[in-house]
């Protein structure tokens, strides 16, 4: 896997992956675009929330949405690395969605599957908890 990062002017930086899509990153605040660490953030909910649908739609469950609300702590002075990260999964379905398949899905995400997520607790912890919605 590759990518590379260009200066793009001011503390603006333009992220091309190896797959030619880009991103803008602002190193300003996030006044402009995600900072770096959104990204890292927004990495781990995108992976595991891949996983998470990939999973309920392998086992034939009527969802109709799935979302991950993250939360983190950091330490105050640089590094200003996560020192806490908190997933919740919110995946709503029809009534036949199964809550036992979600915990499982969640549970398989984030301790087997999220390579982002797997990485990031190597330095930090990291809890997930989940809650199903019923379309009435």
């Amino acid at each position: 896997m590759q990518a590379k990062v260009k200066w793009a002017g001011d503390m603006q930086f333009i992220g091309e992956s190896g797959s030619g899509h880009t991103i803008v990153m602002d190193g300003n605040g996030a006044k402009t675009a995600a900072s770096p660490m959104e990204m890292v953030l927004l990495a781990a909910g995108g992976c595991s929330s891949i996983d998470v649908v990939s999973i309920l739609n392998k086992a034939r469950q009527p969802i109709c949405d799935c979302q991950v609300e993250l939360t983190t702590e950091r330490a105050e002075t640089a590094p200003r690395v996560f020192t806490k990260i908190n997933l919740h999964f919110t995946v709503t379905g029809s009534s036949e969605l199964s809550e036992k398949q979600v915990a499982r899905a969640v549970d398989l995400s984030m301790e087997k599957y999220c390579s982002v997520s797997l990485m990031l607790s190597k330095h930090c912890p990291i809890e997930h908890s989940y809650e199903v919605v019923i379309n009435q």
